[in-house]
Parts: structure tokens; C-alpha cells; sequence
């Protein structure tokens, strides 16, 4: 099943992280979900945010997008879809063929 993964970083290193199941459309649940675990408040939305996160499955925020103090540098969320299929490579090299 698809799931959320955040992390929380500081200093430039992964302080905690968390994954959550979901599907695209309840990320914003799970993301409420994973805060209420990390003991801090939810971040607030943007149009930035929104973006991101349909393009690149992807967004952070900063401390700037809570409206309370927070103690680290920014939250990170990623959208993780499980594929069935073996991501191989395109390279010519890895086709086999009846020779």
C-alpha cells in the first residue's frame, strides 16, 4: 500500500522519521497522523506545498509554516507508491534476447 514518509531534520540530519499509509488523496491525514506522533504541530498548507507535492511527490516546510515554534529546520514529506514491477534499467545491456 502507498505510504506518507516524513522526516524531521536538524543540523542537516535526519532527527526522526515516520511512515504512514495512505493513498494520494488522504495525505493530508496522514500528515496530521504523523505529526500528532512526532509530538508537533501540523504545518500549514500553501499553495507552494500543493504544487510540490503534485509534481514532484514531494514538499517541505520550514519553521516559517508552523504557527507555533518549532526545533528543527524542516519537515519533509514524500510520497511513496509501491510498485509491483523491478525498476531495471533501459540500458540495451540489461535486454536479453533468444540469440
Amino acid at each position: 500500500m502507498p505510504r506518507l514518509w516524513a522526516r524531521i531534520i536538524r543540523k542537516h540530519r535526519i532527527e526522526r522519521q515516520d511512515t504512514a499509509e495512505c493513498d494520494f488523496a488522504g495525505v493530508e491525514d496522514a500528515l496530521t497522523e504523523l505529526c500528532h506522533g512526532f509530538d508537533i504541530p501540523r504545518p500549514l498548507w500553501l499553495n507552494k506545498h500543493y504544487r510540490e507535492f503534485e509534481e514532484f511527490r514531494r514538499t517541505q516546510f520550514l519553521p516559517e509554516h508552523f504557527m507555533e515554534e518549532v526545533p528543527f529546520q524542516r519537515l519533509e514529506i514524500e510520497f511513496l507508491e509501491d510498485d509491483e514491477k523491478s525498476k531495471r534499467s533501459r540500458d540495451p545491456r540489461n535486454e536479453f534476447g533468444d540469440y
